[in-house]
């Protein structure tokens, strides 16, 4: 499976970005979806998570403020991220797994798309 994410960029604080991540290959084995993200000298964190059924997960920081969904007859899962914050900043990664829940341990990683929010 690979999975190839676009749309970050720079963006001033208080604007919007939508980060999509087309999958690839085995998506037969691909259950569960998610986004992680990385800033500078920080752990990697869950963002948000959705399954196969459309069920959704939202770290708290973000909540009301992103919305990740997927379409299953593109194979891509998109995280639409509103009103941003400097401290959205990271290195954002898209997550796939063939187990029941991404927070439960991605199988899969894609490479990263970089989001830069500037006050």
């Amino acid at each position: 499976v690979q999975l190839v994410e676009s749309g970050g960029g720079l963006v001033q604080a208080g604007g919007s970005l939508r980060l999509s991540c087309a999958a690839s290959g085995s998506i037969f084995s691909i259950y569960a979806m998610g986004w992680y993200r990385q800033g500078l000298g920080k752990e990697r964190e869950l963002v948000a998570a959705i399954g196969s059924g459309g069920d959704t997960y939202y770290a708290d920081s973000v909540k009301g403020r992103f919305t990740i969904s997927r379409d299953n007859a593109k194979n891509t899962q998109y995280l639409q991220m509103n009103s941003l914050k400097p401290e959205d900043t990271a290195l954002y990664y898209c997550a796939a797994t063939s187990g029941a829940w991404v927070p439960y341990g991605p199988d899969y990683w894609g490479q990263g798309t970089q989001v830069t929010v500037s006050s």
